[in-house]
């Protein structure tokens, strides 16, 4: 029977087994998969920007000759041997590696010239890897630069039967020239392209003066320089705090492209004028990262939700260029709150987070500041060149050794030709004879006749004088820091002129310019502003109607059975109305969130939460310097601004503090000229005082507007005492009547008052 580790019989382990704790056990294991993670997959490494897969696929294209002058090959065949010889893992991952060099889009340096299918900013995939091909771009092959002049060291690859380099030692800035980003265990990198030209400039500060301040540096780096353009619009002082500690963020927004005006000349506005008045905005970058497929998306579920009304529709115009075209509701519409609102609530504007985490000469990860990065990455550009030199040095010896040997060869060459015809092992006897080495006899019994020239004696004596001269200048490099700092700068100003600013490859295409402080946004900007007439019923039933409509028409207005009107007012679908209650609680609606004038409309009640025991009392449009005239029962009042109280939730804001028993009973908008105040109580007695013996409040109770004895306070209204009192005369004739002689009633606030004239109405309001 064999033997098992859960036979309770036999407690012997397994042979090789250790009793660990779980714990110890799991957090060992893990913790070397977290630093695979971290220095084999995801973070890159400072020298040569690359990532494992990147570096990978590079290598496997350069040994299958996949060099920029060549043909293209399928991609599949390129897959293949990277999975197949170095990267053991998913071709659909390789792939997926090798389309992002591809895309100019994404890298702002490909470092693959893609053809066929390689998806687009639209968000698309690319093709299956059997229908595309590629080749290697230049930026490759400068990055590629001295891997066959012993620069880098090589390591076995995963199965032991090739090698791959260790890194690459081109002298293109690829970390910071096409960024990098990965999520690793515990930590990430986020690393947005730059112009390389720019940096290179920072690093030619940094050899200078390697104490360089950050502020010299950021002369050159100006900030990102994202391959699809787009705008930074973040401040000096922003940028350089995320450059100086290596984390931070960029607020990237869309470009809107220059706009043509009816004359047919382009201005800088963005807005592209059309006849008739009209315009649209047209957008010719968008913020790097950002799908244009999915961003158009997020527009048009704006416009189907209402959520941004001021805009009519939006446009893929794109062909070869980028063209989104945005369309306003109206030509009223202010283009500057159209893109801040569209930078708030669309991708148009999203920011790029900084994260300097990189892997550094001993594969350490460290977040370092550009300072920092840009010293150890030209460290490493040393020792590749000082490694150049050295292996250059031993190439020279190995020549001259032989060289000398031909020499001897040749001043000697009838007794070598009679050695070779006499002997039957001629090399040792060379070497013992002419004190040779024997590579040197093993170069001269291989050499052609036709060598055997006076011409190339002297070819040879030329060859060894410039061997040795530039041995003893390579040897000189490689003694003095100094001159290396040298060669390396006039290295980095050869490759800066390929990568120019003044060349179509390197031209800057993100630009760096502050914006200015988001501005707040009005709310009525946001809505179409159009006429309507909202209509509020007795039973609490609300509605606007387009247009206005004249108020001697208001009786044609629908209702439900037993229903009627209760009050109607002229407004705009910008203003908000203010709904009184008779608990002195306000309520605040906006005029576009209102139903249709079709049917019936909507209950009140629904839309705010009104106290079903109190009754609504006054709507009210609100205006931005408006007053009103409040008045309770008990004959309290006071004047209140408008924005005062308006009220920013269902549950509405309390203004009027009222006594027991009693309720608000006027809400009345004050005119601008008005100066006095009309009150009448239930008892039909009148008082008029100046308005201003009427205190203006935020809330309150108010001052004693009328005394009563017997009941309350019936209507109030301001009006202009020079023009007198009026007030609506019975029946359905629409006359007013005014009374211009209101001196027996012009008295103190507070008063009790006295009769009202003739011709008031049995109502006690003033209409």
């Amino acid at each position: 029977m064999a033997t098992t580790t859960d036979d309770p019989d036999n407690p012997e382990p397994v042979p090789g087994m250790t009793d660990t704790p779980f714990g110890s056990a799991l957090s060992e294991r893990y913790l070397v998969y977290a630093l695979s993670t971290i220095t084999a997959r995801s973070l890159p490494d400072l020298r040569d920007g690359l990532k494992p897969v990147h570096r990978r696929l590079l290598w496997a294209m350069r040994a299958m000759r996949l060099d920029p002058s060549q043909g293209y090959k399928k991609s599949a065949r390129v897959v293949g041997d990277v999975i197949g010889k170095f990267h053991p893992h998913g071709d659909t991952a390789v792939y997926d590696a090798m389309v992002r060099l591809a895309q100019d889009f994404s890298l702002r340096y490909p470092l693959v010239d893609g053809q066929g299918n390689f998806g687009n900013i639209d968000g698309d995939n690319a093709a299956a890897y059997r229908y595309t091909e590629a080749r290697l771009t230049r930026v490759a092959i400068d990055l590629m630069q001295g891997l066959d002049e012993g620069t880098v060291d090589f390591r076995p690859t995963y199965n032991g039967e090739d090698e791959e380099p260790e890194i690459m030692p081109g002298l293109f800035p690829n970390l910071l020239a096409n960024g990098a980003s990965g999520i690793a265990v515990g930590m990430a990198t986020n690393i947005p392209p730059h112009n390389a030209a720019e940096v290179i400039g920072a690093a030619l500060v940094l050899i200078e003066n390697p104490k360089a301040e950050l502020s010299e540096l950021l002369e050159h780096v100006k900030g990102p320089d994202f391959p699809t353009g787009g705008i930074v619009a973040d401040s000096a002082e922003t940028i350089a705090h995320a450059y100086e500690t290596g984390r931070g963020s960029f607020r990237v927004r869309a470009r809107f492209s220059t706009g043509k005006t009816d004359d047919g000349d382009w201005e800088n506005s963005g807005v592209e004028k059309l006849p008739g008045g009209t315009w649209q905005l047209v957008i010719s970058e968008i913020p790097y990262g950002v799908a244009k497929g999915k961003l158009i998306e997020q527009i048009a579920q704006l416009i189907a939700d209402k959520k941004l009304p001021i805009l009519e529709d939006v446009r893929d115009e794109s062909a070869g260029d980028l063209r989104i075209v945005l369309e306003p509701k109206s030509r009223n519409v202010d283009p500057g709150v159209l893109k801040e609102s569209l930078y708030r609530l669309t991708d148009l504007e999203n920011r790029f987070a900084l994260n300097l985490n990189v892997l550094d000469a001993t594969r350490t990860p460290k977040v370092m500041g550009l300072h920092q990065l840009l010293t150890e990455w030209l460290q490493h550009q040393i020792v590749v060149l000082v490694r150049r030199a050295q292996h250059r040095i031993a190439k020279i010896d190995d020549r001259l050794e032989l060289v000398a040997g031909y020499i001897i060869a040749f001043l000697n060459l009838d007794r070598i030709i009679e050695i070779i015809r006499t002997e039957d092992e001629p090399k040792p006897v060379m070497i013992a004879e002419f004190i040779l080495t024997d590579r040197q006899a093993e170069a001269i019994l291989n050499m052609r006749l036709r060598s055997l020239r006076k011409l190339e004696e002297m070819e040879l004596k030329r060859e060894q004088a410039d061997l040795t001269a530039e041995r003893e200048e390579l040897a000189k490099l490689v003694e003095s820091p100094a001159r290396q700092k040298t060669r390396l700068r006039k290295d980095l100003e050869k490759l800066r002129a390929v990568y120019g600013l003044e060349t179509l490859l390197g031209a800057r295409r993100t630009t760096i310019a502050e914006a200015a402080p988001a501005r707040d946004i009005p709310l009525d900007a946001m809505i179409e502003k159009e006429p309507v007439t909202v209509i509020l019923s007795k039973r609490g039933w609300i509605r606007a109607q387009r247009g206005h409509v004249a108020p001697d028409q208001w009786g044609e207005f629908k209702f439900k059975e037993g229903d009627e009107l209760l009050f109607a007012a002229h407004a705009q679908t910008t203003d908000k109305l203010l709904i009184a209650a008779s608990d002195g609680r306000f309520f605040t609606i906006g005029a576009d969130k209102l139903p249709g004038g079709r049917g019936f409309g909507e209950p009140l009640r629904l839309m705010v939460d009104i106290d079903p025991e109190a009754k609504i009392v006054a709507m009210v449009p609100a205006s931005a310097d408006g007053r009103l005239l409040l008045a309770s029962s008990s004959g309290h009042g006071f004047i209140a601004q408008m924005a005062d109280v308006v009220a920013e939730t269902r549950k509405g804001r309390n203004v009027v503090n009222l006594k027991p028993k009693a309720a608000l009973t006027v809400a009345r908008p004050i005119a601008s000229a008005d100066d006095s105040i009309a009150v009448v109580g239930e008892n039909r007695k009148l008082v008029v005082f100046p308005l201003a013996e009427v205190p203006v409040m935020a809330r309150g109770q108010g001052v004693m507007l009328q005394r009563y004895r017997d009941g309350g306070l019936s209507d109030a209204v301001s009006f202009v005492f020079a023009e007198g009192l009026s007030w609506a005369m019975g029946g359905d004739s629409g006359r007013t009547r005014t009374e211009n002689d209101l001196a027996p009633w012009r008295v103190a606030r507070g008063a009790a008052g006295r009769m009202p004239p003739t011709g008031f109405p049995r109502n006690n309001r003033f209409g």
